[in-house]
């Protein structure tokens, strides 16, 4: 290779190297800065394909997604003094590349640590204005935005960064406090249970006893409609013996002593005495006497 084609080869080389340097793309699914020593001289690249001076101008690229930042659980006081331990997490994306270039130094690790800061802090004043009923259920949507706005104003003027959500994932009493609180709930629940069954076992005693005295009633009225029919049935069973006895009284006596008879010889075993002249056996000797 002659000397001539040799430094049309470095030339080439060199040209290809400058080249390739001095294009760079920037992603849809990121932002921007171009720095000239150090400099920003473009603090929002736009996507595409772009033309930058080798050894002088300088690119860096930041995530555009929408990222989290997962805070550390911390200890926050109510405003009666009551500890709380609340686990939160935020979503944020870039909204300033100059001012987060500034900030972080496109350190996305830095960013979320500077955020997380905030927003504990940003916690902490919300939490410090609100009872433990209006942190826990009463006002929690309202302490959430009051949160996510107060911490934009600060995010992207400190940070260059938009909150866009913030939300609390869990929010437990420290250790020290729960099994006390627990101690009291339950003791709480045991009283409200001892006073359910105690007015439970008033009304049962109120409905037995109505019961039992409607039974009682039941009863005296069926006892007396009872011997009420009973005696009517008496009463007319009477008038009917008394209306057969005189319509044929022979007939009537002779067959009251056949079933006197009946009943009195239906056990072997059994021994009867009767005088022999009596009224028992007045008709076997009217038959003897006929025979």
């Amino acid at each position: 290779m002659t000397g001539k084609n040799l430094t049309i080869l470095l030339l080439a080389v060199l040209a290809l190297f400058i080249g390739s340097n001095a294009l760079f793309i920037i992603k849809e699914t990121e932002r921007g800065v171009l720095l000239r020593f150090g400099e920003v001289v473009n603090p929002d690249v736009v996507p595409g394909l772009h033309v930058k001076i080798p050894f002088v101008n300088n690119v860096r690229k930041f995530d555009a997604r929408v990222l989290t930042v997962d805070a550390l659980p911390e200890r926050f006081l109510t405003l009666e003094k009551k500890a709380l331990v609340v686990d939160s997490y935020a979503k944020w994306k870039v909204a300033d590349v100059a001012k987060y270039y500034t900030a972080t130094g496109g350190d996305e690790s830095r960013a979320t640590g500077l955020l997380a800061q905030r927003i504990n802090d940003g916690l902490r004043n919300q939490v410090a204005d609100r009872t433990l009923q209006e942190v826990v259920s009463g006002e929690r949507d309202q302490l959430m935005t009051q949160l996510l706005d107060n911490l934009n104003a600060r995010a992207r003027t400190e940070l260059g960064v938009e909150v866009v959500d913030v939300r609390v994932k869990k929010i437990d009493l420290p250790p020290s406090v729960s099994d006390a609180v627990f101690r009291r709930m339950n003791a709480e629940r045991e009283k409200e249970a001892r006073e359910l069954r105690s007015q439970g076992r008033e009304l049962a005693e109120g409905i037995r006893a109505a019961a039992d005295r409607e039974v009682t009633v039941i009863k005296a009225e069926a006892y007396r409609d009872s011997e009420s029919i009973r005696g009517e049935g008496d009463a007319s069973a009477a008038s009917i013996y008394a209306e057969a006895y005189n319509a044929d009284r022979e007939f009537y006596d002779f067959t009251r002593s056949l079933r006197a008879y009946r009943e009195a010889f239906s056990n072997k075993g059994d021994i009867l005495l009767i005088e022999p002249d009596g009224e028992f056996f007045q008709y076997f000797k009217r038959a003897g006497e006929e025979g």
